[in-house]
């Protein structure tokens, strides 16, 4: 069952995550990055494109008890970028919740920020401030630093992996007791 309703209980920048997706015009958590960084470097929209799991995050209200989380980008001919989001409520076999939103990438950002809406104008942050040079993990913030999203294109990346991406979370300032695990 598919929502479009302004409630619907998820709304990713996610990751982006989603990411998603990162709202900074919305009221977040604690904020768990006091300085959160830049990007590190440019994305390349058509390679980021495609489906992305959601590894972990910071909790937030737009995606309580969600699990199974995925956000789903898709570049288009205006230059925009289509968001699906999808979460399944208190389980991976719980009901199945999605929200459709667009994204535009910021100028001189080397396409690492964008703006993302979901509903009305865009208004949310999404930075994407490192992903792998094959594009199979991303990290995923704003700047008030009370949002964060670690992606990957595995539902199920080795343990070596999750630690790896938790340990460069950290790395950048973001507080490791905040963030919360996604089953997938």
């Amino acid at each position: 069952m598919t929502s479009r309703h302004p409630a619907a209980p998820l709304l990713l920048i996610s990751a982006a995550a989603l990411a998603v997706s990162s709202c900074a015009a919305l009221t977040g958590g604690p904020v768990g990055n006091r300085s959160p960084p830049q990007p590190a470097k440019s994305v390349d929209l058509q390679r980021y494109s495609g489906l992305w799991f959601e590894l972990a995050r910071y909790d937030n209200r737009f995606e309580a008890n969600c699990q199974a989380v995925t956000a789903e980008y898709r570049l288009r001919s205006d230059g925009l970028v289509d968001v699906l989001n999808r979460c399944r409520k208190g389980a991976p076999g719980g009901a199945l919740k999605s929200i459709h939103g667009r994204a535009k990438a910021l100028a001189g950002s080397g396409d690492a920020k964008l703006k993302v809406a979901f509903f009305g104008p865009m208004l949310g942050n999404y930075w994407v401030l490192d992903h792998a040079d094959d594009y199979s993990w991303s990290i995923v913030g704003e700047p008030s630093g009370r949002f964060l999203w670690i992606l990957t294109r595995a539902a199920h990346p080795p343990r070596a992996v999750r630690d790896d991406l938790q340990a460069r979370a950290a790395a950048m300032g973001y507080d490791p007791s905040l963030i919360r695990q996604t089953t997938q």
